[in-house]
């Protein structure tokens, strides 16, 4: 009998510990990001839980509509767990400022102060503050089991420029800078003349740190990372992982991008300082993804990344080809919005969705840069990025025009949970075709390979074949997305795409699919 008690002792301990090892597993972020599996979904709680009545686009609470806060925020929040997000990433949500503005509410970029949360996003029928309505709003999300990382704006508005010049980089004429056509907002010095860190600055990104972490947020994702130094990131970084180790750093930073304030500052941090200093993931090269043409410039793409990678351990990139700093993929056709659809499902990075991408949002506003009824800024016009998603006004909701589309996008999410292990552990490879505008590339373990297809013209049909490992006679072959029949022989697909189609396949050792 006493052995047997000591047998389950042993086993409940086990259990126990295997319980509490799942759940740290389930909790870590950064391991979550580190694996691959991430399916970030982006929002601006300013819109995501509008209500435009009047349904001209426009949120306006003397016409009855009713803006969006962190409260109605969480009404959505169920849908999206139930399409298989993991991850929210929420747009800024600092106090914006008012002078020299873009747009009627004010770009969220322009950060007017660190730690005081936009007015814009207070549920005013209630007597909570903004910041319990916050917390509230990431509590919940956490109980759906989300992760939750919050935008930190790079530079400072033109507001708080003026209430506090000390924090600003100034030119001789003692003017404070502009990076490139941000005209509505300034740097921050960074550096003071003996090349010492401003104590100010970094003390006002400690804040920030406080305020998120003491939110809930799970993670930081640091808007133009590159423009800060290696020195400055390693700082805030330590600061906030001494009081929780697993807060994310997420770098809007790419190998590619060149310096917004060339001229004006002396340091650009490159990729692997950023990632040295302990950011652990990057946006990679797909900013400029649509202007990629050939399966040539498509590969040097993806070795740049992977040398990044291999150069940096415990660290991963994120497929942000359709941000808020790009045209909707719909513009371009739903073979786009699909190629970008399985790209983020398919890639060894992960996965990246913007608020209205689901639907086909087009982000074409018809109050696009028109003159404004009212206005929260000293800006008369509703100002916007065409084809972008609005960050600058009180705007409606995206919703796009597509809802046959929504099914595609939940099969894509959907195949990329089911094959997280073959795509996290499989061998990563590209493909060589025999068609210059085709690129291809393949994931394989011992029993399946993943293989992907894609056109790159814009305008011609494009035939392509190429080679798989696996014997047709002994595999199943899956048609995950295409729309012609392939024709398959030994060791080779051969197929014709459309223009800028992307074609998905999944062979399976047969005797592995029966058991």
């Amino acid at each position: 009998m006493k052995r047997v008690r000591i047998i389950i002792g042993l086993v409940s301990l086990f259990l126990f510990c295997f319980s509490a090892f799942a759940q740290n597993q389930n909790n870590s972020i950064r391991e979550l990001f580190n694996n691959n599996e991430a399916i970030i979904y982006a929002i601006n709680i300013r819109n995501f839980g509008a209500v435009d009545k009047n349904s001209d686009g426009i949120i306006d609470i003397d016409d009855g509509d009713i803006p969006g806060t962190f409260i109605n925020a969480k009404e959505r929040l169920k849908n999206l767990k139930d399409e298989g997000i993991n991850t929210l990433y929420v747009l800024p949500i600092t106090k914006t400022g008012k002078l020299k503005a873009l747009g009627t509410a004010g770009s969220l970029y322009a950060m007017d102060s660190f730690i005081e949360i936009s007015p814009f996003l207070d549920d005013k029928t209630n007597e909570i503050s903004v910041y319990d309505e916050a917390k509230d709003f990431v509590n919940y999300a956490h109980s759906l089991g989300f992760k939750v990382i919050v935008d930190l704006p790079s530079c400072g508005s033109f507001d708080l420029s003026l209430k506090k010049p000390s924090w600003f980089l100034k030119d001789r004429n003692n003017e404070t800078y502009a990076p490139a056509d941000w005209t509505d907002v300034r740097l921050f010095r960074i550096y003071n003349r003996n090349r010492i860190l401003n104590e100010d600055i970094l003390n006002n990104f400690k804040s920030f740190v406080d305020l998120v972490q003491n939110l809930g947020f799970d993670g930081i994702r640091a808007d133009v990372a590159a423009i800060k130094p290696y020195v400055f990131w390693k700082n805030i970084i330590d600061y906030a992982r001494n009081k929780n180790n697993d807060f994310l750093f997420l770098a809007e930073a790419s190998p590619d991008w060149t310096n917004p304030a060339l001229g004006i500052i002396g340091h650009y941090a490159t990729i692997d300082e950023l990632l040295s200093a302990g950011f652990d993931c990057y946006y990679g090269s797909w900013s400029n993804f649509k202007n990629i043409k050939t399966k040539k410039e498509f590969d040097l793409n993806i070795e740049k990344n992977l040398k990044i990678l291999k150069n940096n351990k415990n660290v991963s990139i994120m497929t942000a080809i359709a941000t808020h700093d790009q045209q909707a993929p719909i513009l371009r056709g739903k073979n786009y919005w699909n190629m970008v659809l399985w790209l983020n499902a398919t890639l060894k990075q992960n996965a990246y969705f913007l608020d209205g991408f689901s639907t086909g949002d087009d982000f074409t506003y018809s109050y696009e840069n028109k003159k404004a009824r009212r206005t929260h800024t000293d800006d008369e016009y509703y100002f916007v990025h065409s084809g972008m998603f609005d960050i600058f006004n009180l705007s409606a909701r995206p919703a796009g025009n597509y809802p046959d589309l929504k099914n595609q996008y939940l099969k894509a999410i959907d195949f990329k949970k089911r094959n997280a292990s073959l795509i996290k552990d499989g061998m990563f490879s590209l493909l060589k075709t025999n068609n210059d505008k085709v690129f291809g590339y393949k994931i394989k373990n011992f029993d399946r390979e993943l293989i992907v297809i894609g056109s790159l013209d814009e305008n011609n049909n494009q035939n392509v074949t190429v080679k798989s490992d696996y014997l047709k006679k002994d595999y199943l072959f899956s048609i995950i997305n295409a729309k012609k029949q392939a024709k398959i022989e030994k060791n080779k697909i051969t197929v014709s795409l459309e223009p800028l189609e992307l074609q998905v396949y999944l062979i399976s050792l047969a005797k592995y699919r029966a058991m």
